[in-house]
């Protein structure tokens, strides 16, 4: 990843009207980042969704939803990932564990309602 500009005018941010968070000077600013990004968020899960469904799609059985190795796998790179971003552990590994067991409900469902 390269390093941020040094000119705040010439940061990718500042081409769209984004506020970075050290920018940041009011409430405002705060809050129309917040919800940018939950809006981004929320995009994606639905894409992760999608990819849930073609899991229950392709998995050969029912037996095959819950992968305890697949699990530790996800949650690894992800702390990985959180650690190169500067993101707490404390915050992304509960979250992703989280999003993972919805995820696995969800994806039972998809494949009772498909193929049960």
């Amino acid at each position: 990843m390269p390093a941020p500009a040094t000119d705040p005018a010439l940061r990718p941010e500042a081409l769209d009207g984004r506020v970075i968070p050290e920018d940041c000077a009011s409430m405002a600013d705060v809050r129309d980042g917040v919800d940018r990004l939950d809006r981004a968020l929320v995009a994606l899960i639905a894409e992760r969704s999608r990819y849930m469904q073609a899991a229950a799609r392709i998995k050969p059985g029912r037996d095959a939803v819950r992968d305890e190795w697949r699990i530790e796998d996800v949650v690894g790179k992800v702390l990985e990932t959180a650690r190169a971003e500067g993101l707490p552990a404390q915050i992304a590994e509960p979250v992703w564990r989280e999003l993972i067991e919805r995820s696995i409900a969800y994806e039972f469902e998809i494949f009772d309602r498909t193929r049960g």
